[in-house]
């Protein structure tokens, strides 16, 4: 009997795979001795630059540095749910950390909110567009014959709370058939900044970090679920230093990393 393979299986079999290879690859011994290994840690893309900076800024209190692997929240949380290696998880909604607990998959009382962002409307540096996120605006129209570029609106957060704003504001049924959806956030806001799309839909801390792209407005707050990026610690991962890095990046010096990023501090008891 022949069997189908499933795209989706090949691309989280590809995924796992390339995650294996990184992290082989980043804990490899290096010329200065046989240190461990940091936690590992999966993200959402629009985490990149702030986890980046936190994890330097993380190795040079003299801890190992963690690795970090970032993807659409979807498919970060797939990864962990295949039995990739993850000491910690940091999602781009509450909905992607939600699967992950009702599986059991998480080290319980570890979950916690660590930042908020907003959702932005940009285009090309050079654009000259001039629209902002309202009741009814004239989105299509904008578009002048291209395409908005999102995140894939089904799964990935970003892409969901873009549907989400885009209904809300009455004009998804104009655009819904006009949309370049990507596989994450930072993906869509390279479309816009390489000028292949002349209006995109990402996260404020995004469009902070690309001068290829401007903002034209921000989405109104009560327009989409609120944008909280919740982090946990993974069950199966046990790193010693995971519980201790997950605790720096809650604290003020993690909230003073994150704020220069562009995103908001959660407010935590």
């Amino acid at each position: 009997m022949s069997h189908i393979i499933r795209p989706q299986t090949i691309a989280l079999t590809l995924a796992v795979a390339a995650l294996l290879a990184l992290l082989a690859w980043q804990a490899a011994p290096s010329q200065e001795g046989d240190k461990r290994a940091g936690p590992i840690v999966l993200a959402a893309a629009s985490m990149h630059d702030a986890l980046e900076d936190a994890a330097d800024a993380w190795a040079r209190q003299g801890h190992a540095r963690p690795a970090l692997s970032f993807a659409a929240s979807s498919a970060a949380a797939r990864q962990i749910e295949a039995g990739a290696p993850a000491d910690l998880f940091v999602s781009a909604d509450e909905e992607w950390m939600d699967e992950l607990e009702g599986r059991d998959l998480l080290v319980e009382g570890s979950r916690a909110v660590l930042a908020t962002n907003r959702l932005v409307l940009i285009a090309p540096a050079g654009s000259n567009a001039e629209i902002a996120p309202e009741p009814g605006f004239a989105l299509a129209e904008a578009l002048e014959g291209g395409r908005l570029a999102v995140a894939e609106t089904e799964s990935v957060p970003a892409g969901r709370y873009a549907k989400a704003a885009l209904v809300d504001l009455g004009v998804w049924n104009e655009v819904a058939d006009r949309l370049a959806p990507a596989e994450n956030v930072r993906a869509a806001l390279q479309l816009v900044a390489r000028g292949a799309a002349p209006l995109g839909i990402t996260y404020a801390s995004d469009a902070l970090a690309a001068p290829g792209v401007k903002v034209l407005g921000e989405f109104p707050a009560g327009s989409h679920p609120p944008i909280r990026y919740p982090l946990a610690l993974v069950a199966a991962g046990g790193h010693p230093q995971a519980g201790a890095f997950r605790g720096f990046l809650l604290s003020p010096q993690g909230a003073a990393i994150l704020a220069r990023h562009g995103f908001g501090t959660a407010e935590r008891d």
